[in-house]
């Protein structure tokens, strides 16, 4: 039986988007598979007490260029190139992370992901703007008007805050996080550890 990585997931890191492009080579090196498992990184923020990166290291002397260090060797491993930050980071992805849960009901995740990914984290898109939201969903290819309107709907906006809760249940505290049955992996710098492991 394969194993499963719970990805904790929102579309507002950049480092959850690093994480998703490398995880598919880890399943297939494994046999596992991934799940992607939407949650709001505000509101497991507002449960835990936590910050951005940005935010909390602010006044630490290195640490964001440190961290800046990181990510551009994670980038540099890894060829992720088309990866560049959001000229309107930090964005509300409420309605997009609604939106993946309605993509999932709907068997349309992975072009959802890999849509909405792309215009987040490689064309720089204002994905908090529903006009914006609708032309990148349009131009995937994907029911937008539908996808849309499922964001308002009850059942839709109650799975998001159940597992962003239950996430939260779990130890999570930030994003991305990853598990595998128990073992927690928090940040796209475990990807190693968490590989070790599955093999």
């Amino acid at each position: 039986m394969s194993a499963t990585i719970e990805f904790i997931f929102d579309f507002a890191s950049p480092n959850a988007y690093l994480a998703q492009r490398v995880l598919p080579g880890i399943a297939e090196r494994t046999g596992a598979n991934v799940q992607l498992v939407p949650c709001l990184l505000g509101g497991i923020f507002k449960l835990t007490g936590n910050q951005s990166p940005m935010a909390a290291f602010a006044a630490v002397k290195g640490k964001l260029a440190y961290e800046q260090l990181e990510t551009e060797r994670f980038i540099a491993k890894h060829r992720l190139h088309d990866f560049k930050l959001n000229p309107h980071f930090p964005l509300n992805t409420l309605t997009i992370m609604r939106g993946l849960i309605a993509a999932q009901r709907s068997g349309v995740s992975e072009a959802y992901v890999k849509v909405v990914s792309a215009a987040m984290w490689e064309q720089g898109e204002k994905m908090d703007d529903p006009a914006v939201i609708e032309r990148v969903l349009r131009e995937g290819g994907l029911d937008a008007p539908a996808l849309l309107a499922s964001t308002q709907n009850a059942e839709v906006k109650a799975e998001l805050l159940t597992n962003t809760e239950r996430a939260v249940q779990r130890g999570v505290f930030g994003i991305p996080t990853f598990f595998v049955g128990d073992e927690m992996f928090f940040g796209k710098e475990r990807l190693a550890q968490l590989e070790e492991l599955l093999k």
